[in-house]
């Protein structure tokens, strides 16, 4: 009887690291494979190295990022880190660019 409490903080130990680390980031991943499979043309992306683009096109595992305008470059859906929501564009701004209230 002895032994088996002697074992019960490292049962306790692995529970909350199971809790705390595991969990999480198996619901993160299942959330980003999810993302990546319900990405359609027109959504504003950023991949995972961190440049922003719209997907022009999905076909299977691959995917076309517009970049900058006429770059088009082909990624597997992985690359994909995340869906950018859309912002609303002031009038007359170019999409893209910020205005500088200190220029």
């Amino acid at each position: 009887m002895t032994e088996l409490v002697s074992f019960l903080p490292l049962v306790a130990i692995a529970l909350l690291f199971w809790l705390m680390v595991v969990r999480p980031a198996s619901r993160r991943q299942k959330e980003l494979a999810r993302l990546q499979s319900s990405l359609e043309p027109g959504q504003r992306v950023m991949l995972s190295s961190g440049m922003f683009g719209t997907i022009t096109s999905v076909v299977d595992d691959r995917v076309k990022v517009e970049i900058a305008p006429g770059v088009v470059v082909e990624v597997v859906r992985p690359a994909i880190g995340s869906v950018v929501p859309v912002e609303e564009e002031e009038p007359g701004s170019t999409p893209g660019t910020h205005s500088d209230p200190e220029a």
